[in-house]
């Protein structure tokens, strides 16, 4: 059982690291257009950047992939910048009902790169233990509370900003998505990649 928490607690700090904010700024632009009546979809679309990030550290644990950790590092960045720019030009769009198929299959690409930036410190945290599935599967756990956590607060903010100080929807998704992007160029431009 304190395996269990140990995982647990791994997934969800992982996602609530200061340090390392990038997973914080990417829920940021994923939900920032979207209020507490989408909850459906904000759940799925959370759990489905989670499945892949599982599935790359799953991969990772299991030596399916091995990958550049620079070409990564900057990746994630690029995978923040791409969707804050999403949801900047589709701000003035009132429906909700966006290609549902597109927007939840690059979510879950982007939780596959995402979970590669991880999946060398998580290999060497599972390797002491016989099977990696269920360590994994409690990781991934944490990392959905944490998600839902940050869900829950973007949506708590989105909420005071329109209705108390009377942003507009669109005012606030521009606000948002312009300082997430302007947080991760200079990820960008720092990148060991270049």
């Amino acid at each position: 059982m304190s395996e269990f928490w140990l995982y647990l607690k791994l997934g969800f700090n992982h996602v609530l690291d200061w340090n390392a904010y990038d997973h914080i700024l990417f829920l940021i632009v994923l939900t920032v257009a979207y209020t507490f009546d989408s909850w459906k979809r904000i759940l799925l679309l959370v759990t489905f950047f989670t499945l892949g990030h599982t599935l790359s550290l799953f991969m990772a644990a299991y030596n399916v992939i091995s990958v550049n950790s620079d070409m990564i590092e900057f990746l994630i960045p690029v995978t923040i910048f791409a969707a804050a720019l999403f949801t900047l030009f589709t701000a003035s769009n009132s429906s909700k009902n966006a290609k549902a198929g597109i927007l939840y299959g690059t979510t879950i690409f982007f939780g596959l790169i995402h979970g590669l930036g991880f999946s060398s410190y998580f290999k060497a945290i599972s390797s002491n233990t016989g099977s990696k599935l269920l360590p994994l599967l409690e990781f991934a756990l944490g990392i959905e509370a944490a998600q839902i956590v940050v869900v829950l607060l973007v949506l708590i903010f989105s909420f005071i900003f329109q209705t108390i100080f009377r942003f507009s929807r669109r005012d606030w998704i521009l606000v948002i998505s312009s300082i997430v992007i302007g947080l991760v160029l200079p990820m960008i431009f720092n990148a060991r990649i270049w």
